[in-house]
């Protein structure tokens, strides 16, 4: 799914604002002036399509979840755990841990 501004397209093909959209488990709908893309697997992601992002993950997936969303344990000693299994000491650090080419 790629979001820019008021344009999504899921797969290159392109999701009509205001137009509900499933298909394979996958669900873009348009809350209010928001974005939300749901996926069978557990996992939904909201944009308000400027600066803020909310995700959200079913309570199955508690513990089971890694990266920049953290390990959804309800522990902070463990949330800014890097992809090498080490805990960064600030989220600077963290977020730059986590960057891919």
């Amino acid at each position: 799914v790629v979001a820019e501004g008021r344009n999504v397209s899921v797969n290159g093909a392109v999701v009509p604002e205001g137009r509900p959209y499933l298909h394979k488990g996958l669900s873009v709908t348009w809350p209010g002036d928001w974005v939300a893309v749901a996926s069978s697997l557990g996992v939904r992601v909201a944009w308000d399509r400027h600066l803020a992002v909310t995700v959200t993950a079913e309570p199955e997936l508690r513990g089971g979840t890694w990266g920049l969303c953290g390990t959804y344990t309800n522990d902070p000693a463990d949330d800014f755990m890097r992809p090498d299994g080490d805990i960064a000491a600030v989220a600077a650090a963290f977020g730059n841990a986590w960057k891919v080419p």
